[in-house]
């Protein structure tokens, strides 16, 4: 029996397919294109196989979004399950198109299926970020829904919590950023050469240059720096990879030390960030205190 409330969210949250299960997640992939080949991600080609496709071309992945006529599918399954609210946690909307065709899905929906108008209710919620910025309050949601919580509830706690996560990461390969667009190609190209890595923080939508660093112990080091002075005292935190096994465990070594605990989660990134940031980043990634 379908629960009266289902939380959804795509495969840019970065949720492990250990906890999609444990927790009975229904997450939207995004469609990858590599070279001439395309891929649903988590479906079709998992975190480790993107990242090997990766290194063996020279362009950049691209991602598509999730398109209107793909959520008004999605609405009329859930509505036909009888889900009666559904709540949607999506990537950024300031980097994807997802969120806006999930809000402009709704009113074409009831248009073309107005029987289940005082029915059905979809709450989409911008998740502001990317990977565990807001794959964690997802799971927080699950959780509460799990434990006899009403949708305004979830919904308050999301609305309330998304606004204060953060992330700091580091790049380590400036080259796909430059790709991608999200670095100036001179500004990378410069940085490779000095051995210069960027600290970016991923906060309120945005995405910026938190600082720079010489080389990649100082980098890790002055993103916990970062990390510790913002998050919430005693506050959980999540760790985030891609495909450096050995950076993740360095990183993990560092943050217990200045912390003082272990990391409530490691978060592996998949195709939808991996695409423009590459297969060597770490990240951390928290509540931010309240002002």
């Amino acid at each position: 029996m379908i629960n009266k409330i289902q939380i959804m969210t795509d495969s840019a949250s970065d949720i492990s397919m250990e906890d999609e299960k444990n927790y009975a997640i229904p997450i939207i992939p995004f469609l990858i294109t590599i070279g001439d080949e395309s891929y649903l991600s988590r479906t079709e080609i998992n975190n480790d196989q993107f990242f090997e496709l990766m290194g063996k071309t020279d362009g950049v992945p691209k991602t598509s979004q999730i398109t209107p006529f793909q959520f008004e599918e999605i609405y009329l399954e859930q509505a036909k399950a009888g889900v009666r609210d559904l709540i949607l946690v999506l990537i950024n909307s300031k980097g994807s198109s997802t969120y806006s065709n999930s809000v402009s899905a709704i009113e074409s929906f009831y248009e073309n299926h107005p029987e289940y108008k005082d029915k059905f209710f979809v709450h989409s919620i911008d998740g502001m970020g990317y990977s565990a910025y807001y794959g964690v309050p997802v799971i927080e949601a699950i959780k509460m829904r799990n434990n006899g919580a009403t949708a305004k509830e979830i919904v308050d706690y999301l609305t309330d919590i998304l606004p204060r996560r953060e992330i700091f990461f580091g790049i380590y390969e400036l080259k796909y950023a430059a790709k991608s667009g999200r670095i100036p190609s001179a500004a990378a190209f410069v940085g490779q050469i000095l051995n210069l890595k960027p600290i970016m923080r991923i906060f309120d939508r945005e995405i910026k240059t938190a600082s720079k660093c010489i080389g990649e112990k100082n980098l890790l080091k002055k993103m916990i720096e970062l990390a510790k002075a913002e998050m919430e005292p005693n506050g959980q935190y999540e760790l985030i990879y891609a495909r450096d096994y050995d950076c993740i465990e360095n990183v993990q070594k560092l943050a217990v030390e200045s912390i003082g605990y272990e990391p409530s989660a490691i978060y592996q990134t998949g195709a939808a960030v991996g695409a423009n940031a590459g297969p060597r980043i770490v990240g951390i990634s928290f509540t931010k205190r309240k002002e």
